[in-house]
């Protein structure tokens, strides 16, 4: 493996085809950490703050990249509208270049930034024509402005559906008539693939035939998942970038955190440089320091001199990039009197009549609830055949989640009651603050009442911007807490603004909490508010140290709230590292990593998996109320073999 000289005399296509190239990190989570609001307009800051910009595009070139992209992400019309400047596309784009050109004074590649248009093909049949040419001539306008000021390629990235990644490639290739190469990077799902199902291979080729000379994968989750995309990328012929987000993202503290260390990275970067990966780089939570550890990787891998001396100052910090923030509409806010005191509340029904898990909770029977996801598509057979098995097995309560990760499902109150009816087992469904207003949740539980969901579990809600749509929007009027409230005062009869409902629902209120939290501390404050909002069962993450979960059980004992252990049973080594690695508020210590190396993958990895999980739950029994299963993969079956023993006569 050999890697380019160290100025940019030769073309980028020969260098890339020559060697590997270290790529820069992420821009946005930069800005984001130096002060600037998430809801700002980065582009903007091309000319209004032209330092900071330029701050952050050194800070990654002392780290050791060799390419750096312009903040030009998205500079397109569309995207700009928002911001009231779909009329200084040229003006941001040139600037953009500009201040990259400066920073990089020779010794680096500038690659021109080109976004999702924030504007949806869907499919994009014969109907979408003219939604195409639409979003075909914003991209058209960007690519030429980047072309303009002088950019070595045109990057295409974080295209989530093919349709779009297909008229933003011809639109690219258009506009730069042969003279720069075309990198089109798209953003897959944990299963490798568009949103709309197209493989990582087939993304790959596709793009090879509209005319793209390097293909690759970004934002995508962490390296794990990054790298078994580009793998697969690499066969089709052409170079293959690779640039992984840092772990999954998890609110803490008002924003979004990414746990993905900078050594893992540079395991990582050594891993996708012998898969024949030719450009390596970091997307959204990454920092300098990661790219400090991707160059050192490819120094290892090929004796490379980094073309820049690595600094002293890149941040080592933890990493962390804009999110909606998270605010409680001024009616369920934190600091509001509990819901009975209220003016027209009612006596709420006794905990132990609202559902049969309440009774079942109420008498001290250990209950198990196992989660089961809503489907992508219309099919919920799957879903519904697997809660009968369940409940044959033993299981107390169906958990549905809601829109985990930020993806495209079935809702799931329709799923909930499907189970409900043609299962004839007990759900408990999620209820998350990401996609509705307050009005559209008051709708929403209302509704699920009506309909005879009695159990939720509220939780805050993963970002858009893990999903398949990272352009939706996050509402995010309440979080857990406000949701809590909200449900509270809907069980004493009243409704957020203190309006008489005439009757009570029936809610049993679950909470979720993270025994491996970042910020211990934090979580156990949150979940004494949780409780004063209206919490009423505690269900935990995954927890594979018993002794993290004693510490938790001790502290959260003096609430006096059942809890439900979280088990994920570990299905391979690999799985084992990305929950390790990737996934904020888990942790899994070496010695059972170490387990689950040895088991390596297979049955017999399932086996040892089911194993350690079995170990969790006898070392606990006896202090919890039940356990939470969140089988991986959906493989059931696995869930049923971890409680195997564990249920209470019937």
């Amino acid at each position: 493996m050999t890697t380019r000289p160290p100025r940019t005399e030769r073309p980028l296509i020969d260098a890339v085809r020559a060697g590997v190239l270290i790529l820069d990190g992420a821009m946005g989570t930069q800005l984001y950490e130096r002060g600037v609001l998430f809801n700002s307009c980065f582009e903007e800051l091309n000319v209004s703050r032209p330092q900071l910009v330029s701050k952050v595009h050194e800070d990654y070139l002392r780290a050791g990249a060799q390419v750096i992209e312009t903040n030009t992400f998205g500079a397109n019309a569309l995207r700009l509208e928002k911001h009231g400047l779909a009329s200084r596309v040229r003006e941001l784009n040139v600037a953009g270049v500009k201040l990259a050109r400066a920073a990089a004074a020779g010794q680096a590649y500038v690659v021109g930034a080109l976004g999702p248009s924030g504007y949806f093909l869907g499919e994009g049949g014969d109907g979408g024509a003219e939604d195409r040419a639409k979003v075909r001539a914003v991209l058209l306008e960007q690519a030429r402005a980047l072309l303009e000021a002088g950019v070595d390629a045109l990057l295409i990235e974080t295209i989530r559906q093919t349709p779009e990644l297909r008229v933003a490639v011809e639109a690219a290739v258009e506009a730069a008539e042969g003279r720069v190469p075309i990198i089109a990077s798209a953003s897959l799902d944990e299963a490798g693939r568009m949103a709309e199902g197209t493989s990582a291979e087939e993304v790959a080729r596709l793009a090879k035939e509209w005319g793209a000379s390097i293909v690759g994968v970004n934002c995508s989750d962490g390296p794990m998942a990054v790298l078994a995309a580009a793998e697969k990328m690499v066969p089709v012929g052409l170079p293959v970038l690779a640039s992984p987000n840092a772990g999954l993202p998890r609110r803490v503290d008002e924003r979004m955190v990414y746990v993905s260390t900078p050594e893992y990275f540079g395991v990582y970067a050594q891993r996708m440089f012998r898969v024949g990966v030719r450009l390596v780089g970091g997307c959204c939570g990454t920092t300098p320091e990661h790219i400090r550890r991707i160059a050192a990787s490819a120094r290892m891998m090929a004796g490379f001199a980094g073309h820049i001396e690595p600094g002293s100052d890149a941040s080592a910090s933890a990493t962390l990039v804009g999110g909606a923030t998270v605010t409680a509409n001024a009616t369920v806010t934190a600091g509001d009197e509990a819901p009975a005191v209220l003016p027209g509340a009612l006596q709420p029904i006794p905990f132990e009549q609202r559902s049969e898990l309440a009774a079942k909770l109420a008498r001290k029977r250990f209950v198990v609830s196992v989660e089961v996801s809503p489907p992508m598509g219309l099919d919920a057979a799957r879903a519904v055949a697997a809660a009968k098995s369940l409940k044959a097995g033993g299981v107390d309560v169906v958990n549905i989640a809601d829109g985990a990760r930020a993806q495209a499902r079935m809702g799931n109150l329709a799923l909930a009651v499907r189970v409900q009816r043609e299962a004839g087992v007990e759900t408990i469904l999620h209820v998350c603050g990401r996609d509705r207003n307050l009005l559209g949740t008051i709708a929403h539980l209302l509704g699920a009442h009506d309909l005879g969901v009695r159990n939720l579990v509220v939780i805050t809600g993963d970002p858009p911007k893990m999903g398949d749509y990272p352009d939706a929007t996050a509402v995010y009027d309440v979080d857990s807490i406000g949701i809590l409230k909200l449900a509270a005062r809907l069980n004493h009869g009243v409704d957020p603004g203190g309006k008489p409902l005439g009757a009570t629902t029936r809610f049993l209120l679950a909470t979720g909490a993270e025994p491996a939290a970042l910020n211990y501390p934090r979580e156990l404050a949150r979940l004494r508010e949780k409780k004063a909002a209206g919490a009423e069962v505690v269900m935990t993450q995954p927890v594979y140290s018993p002794e993290m979960l004693d510490r938790f059980l001790d502290d959260v004992a003096p609430l006096g709230l059942p809890v439900l252990v979280g088990l994920l049973p570990l299905a391979s080594f690999r799985n084992a590292e990305f929950l390790h690695n990737e996934v904020p508020g888990m942790q899994v210590p070496d010695a059972i990593r170490e387990r689950m190396r040895k088991a390596g993958s297979g049955p017999d990895a399932r086996k040892e998996g089911v194993a350690i999980a079995r170990e969790m739950l006898g070392a606990v029994r006896h202090r919890v109320a039940g356990a939470y299963v969140m089988p991986p993969l959906e493989r059931y079956e696995l869930a049923l073999e971890v409680i195997d023993g564990f249920l209470d006569p019937a």
